[in-house]
């Protein structure tokens, strides 16, 4: 089993400190101590690693004895979901940052039934930026998944158009994934619509064939990790 991972901004130092809410979670939730080891991160691909010298309810100190930078992934995937109801956002987030996509973007499509307000907006914005922090800690990412705001549907086509592969998912496309050929650089953009489906507005705005994925239709909170599965076994798992 692999070292634990937690996130420190700083990582200079033969000793570091992992104080506060992250420091807590290592010494009471974890109940991590002295002689254990545990990787720091900063999430942008900084590591340092080592055991721990002193514990204390207020945290940990590690003495490091290997650092390290670990390069961005390319192609970058960047997974466009709808938001979904419920437990499956925090399914399809969780599961997303765990394979690896590097964009977690959340979309107010037409048929989300997502009623948009600025507090309500923040709210959902804060818990699917935690649950991509707490999945990164736990499959030992050095970089973190990011959350951008939630986006609209012109915002996404931008995302389309600049995409070096635009992969739109919809269930009456005729065009399979598996004959898309992945870039070795560049966006990668999954589009992934609500349990309704993708608006036929929404398909026209966006600048790209759609693809279908299989035979069977998937689930909003599972799709998006279906098709960055198949592509990132054409390109970064390869």
């Amino acid at each position: 089993m692999g070292v634990a991972v937690f996130f420190a901004a700083e990582l200079d130092g033969e000793e570091l400190t992992l104080d506060g809410a992250e420091g807590r979670h290592a010494a009471v939730v974890r109940r991590i101590g002295p002689g254990e080891r545990i990787r720091l991160t900063d999430g942008r691909g900084s590591w340092a690693e080592g055991p721990v010298a002193t514990a204390s309810k207020t945290g940990l100190t590690v003495t490091v004895d290997q650092r390290g930078s670990d390069p961005a992934g390319t192609p970058r995937l960047v997974v466009v979901q709808a938001l979904p109801k419920g437990e499956r956002a925090e399914l399809a987030v969780e599961m997303l940052t765990e394979i690896g996509a590097d964009v977690i973007v959340p979309w107010n499509a037409e048929r989300s039934q997502f009623r948009s307000n600025p507090e309500r907006s923040a709210k959902t914005l804060a818990k699917w930026q935690a649950w991509a922090f707490e999945a990164s800690k736990q499959s030992r990412r050095s970089w973190f998944a990011e959350v951008t705001p939630i986006a609209t549907t012109p915002e996404i086509a931008k995302l389309v158009q600049n995409a070096a592969l635009p992969v739109i998912l919809h269930e009456e496309a005729t065009v399979p994934l598996a004959d898309l050929e992945v870039p070795a650089t560049g966006d990668v953009v999954i589009v992934i619509g609500p349990e309704g489906g993708i608006a036929p507005s929404e398909l026209a705005a966006f600048p790209a064939e759609p693809v279908r994925l299989g035979n069977t239709v998937l689930r909003t909170s599972t799709a998006g990790v279906a098709a960055a599965s198949a592509l990132l076994a054409r390109s970064r798992w390869s």
